[in-house]
């Protein structure tokens, strides 16, 4: 019974990244420290991104590079058919919710997938941990060039956003995001053994980074007056956005699965990387892409799909564990008759 209560409650960073939201609403950056704190949060962006290259195993990736299919699946979900039932959950919201909001509900569809959550639940589900390694890393070093890219197909002439700042925007991508990346992986000879050693001490510094970027994007966004745009509407409308399409993905990717003959440790690969979207990867990348006073906003629905996404794939992980370990079982009993 605890256990089952232990799903519904928060985790302990999306707890900091309230207390941020909070902090940011008492006491936003102002003034002349307005500029600093962007200058820091780039510099946070950057080691963010260094750390990820450096976190990325090539054994762990050549290990699962075979499963091909599977990893163009996975692509296919995450950058096409997530933003198609974006796309109409955009259109069917739009004249319902604020504009900035109804951005960043398109902007969730067009993410990458997480890395370590989607890893965690596929070996929880007894999946085929190898190819969700491979899977959810590819997605996310091609997220660096793709979420850009259907940004700028998306968002053309919205909100102030024209070719010529889509254009800088990519430039700014380039050089804090992805040659950090770069760096950081070339330097995993000389970085790998310690990054091995300390991945608690890497995973405070890297969630301390996006709570300083969600922490410039928010104050911003207030002195730019939030909570006096966003009704409760507006999040009531987000949270209900935010699970069906959660709830369509799931589906749409057990289905493909069923109909592809996957077997059911491929098939947890394509459930879990497939419907995940990286809040890690989505903060810095929309600090970005989009004017720092719209940040805040385009993120809270990014923030929101963060935790529902955990608690709910938590939930279908266990299941999946409990039908391999009767299948497990089953097969030993079935030998020893």
């Amino acid at each position: 019974m605890i256990s089952r209560l232990n799903r519904f409650i928060p985790d302990q960073f999306l707890l900091l990244l309230l207390a941020t939201l909070l902090l940011a609403s008492m006491l936003p950056v102002r003034g002349i420290w307005a500029p600093r704190f962007d200058m820091l949060t780039n510099v946070a962006i950057a080691m963010l991104f260094f750390l990820h290259g450096a976190k990325l195993s090539r054994e762990a990736i050549m290990q699962g590079i075979g499963a091909w299919r599977l990893h163009l699946m996975v692509l296919a979900t995450t950058f096409a058919l997530f933003p198609i039932v974006g796309l109409g959950a955009n259109l069917l919201l739009a004249p319902f919710i604020n504009p900035l909001l109804a951005m960043g509900l398109l902007y969730l569809c067009i993410l990458p997938s997480t890395v370590q959550s989607s890893i965690a639940m596929t070996s929880i589900a007894r999946g085929n941990v190898p190819a969700a390694v491979c899977s959810a890393s590819l997605s996310n070093l091609l997220g660096i060039f793709l979420t850009p890219l259907l940004a700028s197909l998306f968002f053309q002439g919205k909100g102030g956003m024209d070719g010529d700042f889509f254009l800088s925007a990519v430039g700014n991508i380039m050089l804090t995001l992805l040659l950090p990346f770069v760096l950081g992986h070339l330097s995993r000879p000389m970085t790998g053994a310690f990054m091995d050693r300390h991945k608690a001490l890497i995973m405070r510094v890297d969630r301390g980074a996006i709570l300083l970027v969600v922490y410039t994007a928010f104050s911003a966004a207030i002195v730019e007056g939030l909570w006096s745009r966003i009704s409760i509407q507006d999040l009531t409308l987000i949270i209900l956005a935010n699970l069906a399409l959660l709830f369509i993905i799931l589906f749409l990717t057990r289905l493909v699965s069923r109909v592809a003959g996957l077997p059911v440790e491929d098939e947890t690969v394509l459930v879990f990387c497939g419907s995940k979207k990286s809040l890690a990867s989505g903060v810095p990348i929309a600090g970005a892409l989009f004017p720092v006073a719209q940040v805040g906003f385009i993120i809270l629905p990014v923030m929101i799909f963060h935790q529902l996404q955990l608690l709910v794939c938590a939930t279908i992980a266990q299941r999946y564990a409990r039908r391999a370990d009767a299948a497990a079982l089953a097969k030993v009993q079935l030998h020893t008759v």
